[in-house]
């Protein structure tokens, strides 16, 4: 449900933010800080999501054409897409929305983790890929892949899986399985702990990128275990930035020439 508004001055810029991501908040701050509307948008998929500051809607928009919609509706000149990287359905809502509309959208693209020496990563292209592999890897799982997508691994049955989650699981998970929810920042010290803890000897994790969550990936590489990651799924061909900083750049770039 939209949040009760108070419309800009005629002329002033507008500008939306897609995504619950810490890039998104630390941006909405920043416009704010500098008395810029903005407006951000969160899929509500978490119970109790952090909330940027700022006016701020819940829920989706109903397709490309519904998101069309709404940025005429609500007088948004600028688009920032900071969703998670594996929200790809908004992405391609947002692109082509932006390519309908004419209003300029830019992709805060969040850098993915990067493999050091020492690491024993092995990539998949998918949830399901990712499966296929843990039986030849080890059989005690720490799964930090999402809710959502626990039903990938539900087969697995001599398998036993730690699984982390923000909010508990819908679809119905694999038979061996504790869920642990938390949410990050997570220190390696504690990570190291839980995986000594539960005695995992394999880490499943999607390519999200960032500091929140990096520690798991320090912690098994301590531990020498392998760990298998999901590569992100492609996004359309539209302006990229990777911090906050030149996203801030750009919408002050944007609306100097309003």
């Amino acid at each position: 449900m939209d949040s009760v508004e108070r419309r800009p001055p005629v002329g002033t810029p507008r500008v939306l933010i897609l995504g619950g991501t810490s890039e998104a908040r630390e941006l909405a701050s920043e416009l704010t800080e500098r008395g810029m509307p903005v407006v951000s948008s969160l899929a509500g998929r978490v119970n109790a999501p952090r909330l940027p500051r700022g006016e701020v809607r819940i829920g989706g928009f109903g397709g490309p054409a519904g998101l069309r919609s709404w940025l005429a509706e609500h007088d948004i000149t600028a688009v920032v897409d900071a969703t998670h990287p594996f929200a790809e359905r908004i992405s391609e809502s947002a692109a082509t929305a932006s390519e309908l509309s004419g209003i300029p959208l830019l992709r805060l693209h969040r850098p993915g983790w990067r493999q050091g020496p020492g690491d024993a990563w092995h990539w998949a292209d998918d949830l399901g890929s990712a499966a296929r592999l843990l039986p030849s890897l080890g059989d005690r799982i720490f799964l930090t892949s999402g809710r959502q997508g626990l039903g990938a691994f539900a087969h697995l049955s001599s398998l036993w899986f730690l699984a982390r989650c923000v909010d508990p699981p819908t679809p119905v998970p694999p038979p061996h399985i504790t869920v642990l929810l938390s949410r990050g920042p997570y220190s390696v010290e504690a990570e190291t702990a839980l995986l000594r803890e539960h005695r995992i000897n394999v880490v499943v994790t999607k390519d999200s990128g960032g500091a929140m969550t990096e520690a798991k990936l320090v912690a098994a590489r301590r531990l020498d275990l392998p760990v298998v990651i999901v590569r992100r799924p492609p996004r359309p061909a539209v302006s990229e930035v990777t911090d906050v900083r030149s996203a801030l750049d750009w919408i002050l770039h944007y609306s100097s020439k309003e």
